[in-house]
């Protein structure tokens, strides 16, 4: 499966963005699709992730409730809505795919990569 990441741009704190990632090949509900995010420096880090199947979600912070990961099946894409967004959610995004059952938060267990899409917030 090729992924394609796109949404990202500038907004202001405490605005939204909806990040899509799109696929050709198969449909992305046969894998765990997972969000990451590298802010200049730092390391990758996980940011939520929908299962196979199902579509259980999973987030880095369950309590906080800004980002929404969904899906759309005959589309063939994956969503990550980001609402209420803070200077600190600066970074490129990262969707990702694997071929593995189950949850997972760690990036080395991802197959497959799209190319990144820059989110700039302003403060």
């Amino acid at each position: 499966v090729q992924l394609q990441a796109s949404g990202g741009g500038l907004v202001q704190a405490g605005g939204s963005l909806r990040l899509s990632c799109a696929a050709s090949g198969r449909s992305l509900s046969n894998y765990v699709v997972g969000w990451f995010r590298q802010a200049p420096g730092k390391e990758r880090e996980f940011v939520a992730s929908i299962s196979k199947g199902t579509g259980l979600t999973r987030y880095a912070d369950p309590d906080e409730g800004r980002f929404t990961v969904s899906r759309d099946t005959a589309r063939k894409t994956v969503y990550l809505q980001m609402n209420n967004l803070r200077p600190e959610d600066a970074a490129v995004y990262y969707c990702a795919a694997r071929d593995g059952s189950g949850y997972s938060g760690d990036d080395d267990q991802y197959d497959y990569w799209g190319q990144g899409t820059l989110v700039t917030v302003s403060s």
